[in-house]
């Protein structure tokens, strides 16, 4: 349970109009007046939340004016969970609330798409509408239908976006992947929901450098044996043989209509990293993904008609589907395609001028970098509409916060926010009502029962615990796909804790509400019975100049020992780990965190192994200490850099051969 806030100099206060300058703000007027509640303290609106999901939830439903084509019979039908029933007897389409949001002028900018492969190119509301129109007929024409699968192989660009709202206009289900993933991811994704209608691009530009994608869209065409028809979307300099033109799909006009469809009907499925297996498929539903995006996208990042939001993402990753979603709000949105860093760190700060963006989106690693480069981005460039900078991906060290307050001075928020695929949204983070503080989290979200649990199950403050949410959500999953009996879905988060959703975080939550996270609770580490988290390790080894990246593991003793605690670091270019280099790294971690946090081994790597979605893969490196085949911990597609792994495959097999014979 929250407590009040007694905090010493929070990098951001609230300012003292936010109750009549922000969403939540007017939102807290219209409690009062339509609910007769009066909240004083974000801390007892959270409580309300949480404690009254039906009271909270229909306020969502009315404050954001959601359109029912029927009525709901009560919020909640059940509340347990998994299988908690929201909003039973509704009827209602996402994409009318993402086509036609209130408030907006029908010449007014709807989507920004900037790309390094064209041109940039705009659509204002009007144009969306119409081209989700024939986009939907052009689907009709197709078969495509209420329950069909439409997959997309298309990069964050309009055109996307068209796609994605037409297809949920019709009540079919939408998946996507990024064209920079190979057959073998695709297919393994793909193929699970069977489609119908395959839409991709033949290439595009990363940078510098043209990509031709030909040979991958035949080959997954060829493994997806259902499909009806392939739509080729022009983006770059080559055609794609066999496939109907995105042009003639959109040649006729057609109405724009929304089939009202169950509040817990498919919207789109989501796919996890599948780093160790096949990813699971993750199916959000209309009602689920429309409340919760619309409750994020007004309370915590206070949007309204006629704001731009900037967030780079890939069309693989849950900040896309967040992104489409600011449309809800009558917000323009920015699809960025290319090479984040190319031509160089700024270009995403230019962007932000040039498109008049006031909700800025990034990653910690970004943010570090910009300090690390020495970039002063609010002085080089007119960011004077940014009121936000959100930080999602992995946990931002101190270091971060200070340089971005120091960047945009006390009137920019900074929303450092977490949560991931699984809801499709965040379970923690910041808002206009919340102050930031120095290397934490502001609070949990509105509506989200996170607290942390210890290995008993007993909720724990102060302390390190798994991430867990004890009350349902409406954008937790419907399911897996494939999934019939839900044994999987039931695996994945509530064997641990029965009838509470573990989230895989290993998180500490303050008395105020406040919190750290640490990493992924499977990858905590174990040394002498402490545990600790390997961010800790991040924020103080990467911020040294002659390290650009690092990752560390430990790796137990079966004996019970003390194990060893191995680090591994990227060195700036012509930077050496000689013995100076390694006293300097141990004596970092030995002043800033603890004795405990001295590794045993530090060694250089060419990279640290990721996912595509830009998270280090601690767990797979560590079973290949172990002695665990690489194929069996990892699968190549699904790496940024496949070759990543060769280093620690070749460490363990000179450990192997070292270990004395039984």
């Amino acid at each position: 349970m929250l407590e009040s806030r007694v905090t010493t100099a929070p990098l951001y206060e609230p300012p003292a109009d936010v109750r009549e300058s922000s969403v939540i703000g007017r939102y807290l007027h219209w409690l009062e007046s339509r609910r007769g509640l009066r909240f004083e303290e974000y801390a007892d609106l959270h409580r309300w939340s949480v404690e009254d999901l039906a009271g909270f939830w229909s306020s969502i439903w009315e404050f954001g004016g959601i359109r029912a084509a029927t009525p709901y019979d009560r919020v909640l039908g059940r509340s347990e969970m998994p299988g908690a029933e929201w909003f039973p007897g509704a009827t209602l389409n996402y994409a009318e609330h993402a086509v036609r949001p209130h408030g907006v002028g029908p010449d007014n900018l709807a989507v920004i798409g900037i790309s390094q492969t064209r041109d940039r190119m705009e659509l204002t509301w009007s144009e969306l509408a119409e081209q989700v129109g024939r986009a939907r007929a052009g689907l009709q024409r197709l078969g495509v239908g209420h329950g069909d699968r439409v997959v997309a192989y298309l990069p964050n660009i309009p055109e996307t976006v068209v796609a994605f709202l037409a297809t949920a206009s019709l009540g079919a289900i939408w998946a996507s992947c990024a064209p920079e993933f190979g057959t073998r991811s695709v297919v393994d994704r793909f193929s699970q929901v069977e489609p119908t209608v395959l839409l991709a691009v033949s290439g595009y530009t990363y940078g510098d450098k043209v990509v031709d994608r030909r040979a991958e869209v035949e080959q997954i065409r060829a493994e997806l044996p259902g499909l009806r028809a392939v739509v080729h979307v022009p983006y770059g300099p080559h055609d794609l043989d066999d496939a109907l033109p995105w042009e003639t799909l959109l040649a006729e006009p057609g109405p724009t209509r929304f089939d009202p469809v169950d509040f817990s009907h498919p919207l789109t499925v989501l796919f996890s990293s599948g780093t160790t297996g096949k990813p699971k498929a993750i199916v959000h539903s209309h009602g689920g993904i429309l409340l919760e995006h619309y409750k994020n996208h007004a309370l915590s990042w206070d949007l309204r008609v006629g704001d731009r939001v900037l967030w780079f993402t890939t069309t693989a990753w849950m900040m896309w589907n967040f992104l489409v979603s600011g449309l809800l709000l009558g917000s323009a949105i920015v699809t960025v395609d290319g090479n984040p860093l190319h031509p160089d760190l700024d270009w995403q700060w230019r962007l932000a001028e040039e498109t008049g963006t006031t909700l800025m989106g990034t990653s910690p690693g970004f943010l570090m970098a910009c300090r690390k480069s020495g970039l002063t981005p609010a002085e080089d460039h007119d960011l004077s509409r940014v009121r936000q900078i959100g930080a999602v991906g992995s946990p931002l060290p101190p270091e971060g916060y200070v340089w971005t307050a120091e960047q945009f001075g006390p009137e920019v928020l900074l929303n450092v926010a977490s949560g991931g695929t699984d809801v499709c949204s965040g379970l923690v983070g910041g808002g206009p009502l919340l102050p930031v503080l120095l290397g934490e989290i502001s609070g949990p979200a509105l509506g989200v029962a996170a607290t942390a649990f210890d290995e008993h199950g007993n909720e724990t403050v102060g302390e390190l615990g798994e991430l867990v949410v004890t009350q349902p959500m409406p954008s937790m999953p419907v399911g897996f796909w494939g999934d019939p009996d839900g044994t999987r879905y039931h695996e994945a988060y509530f064997d641990t804790y029965p009838g509470i959703w573990r989230h895989g975080d290993w998180v500490r939550f303050s008395a105020a509400g406040s919190c750290v996270i640490t990493g992924r609770s499977d990858a905590t580490l174990n040394r002498g019975g402490v545990r600790l988290g390997t961010a800790e390790f991040y924020r103080v080894v990467e911020d040294l100049p002659e390290v650009d990246d690092s990752l560390v593991v430990h790796l137990e003793d079966p004996q019970g020992g003390p194990g060893e605690l191995m680090l591994f670091v990227v060195l700036r270019a012509g930077t050496h780990l000689d013995v100076g280099l390694r006293r300097t790294i141990d004596s970092a971690l030995r002043t800033a965190l603890s004795p405990r946090h001295v590794p045993n081994l530090i060694l250089d790597i060419p990279s640290v192994p990721r996912n595509r979605t830009g998270k280090k893969l601690e767990l797979p490196v560590k079973k290949i200490l172990a002695g665990t085949p690489a194929e069996d911990v990892a699968v190549p597609g699904s790496l940024a850099d496949p070759a990543s792994l060769d280093a620690f495959v070749t460490l363990a097999s000179e450990r192997a051969a070292r270990r004395p014979a039984p």
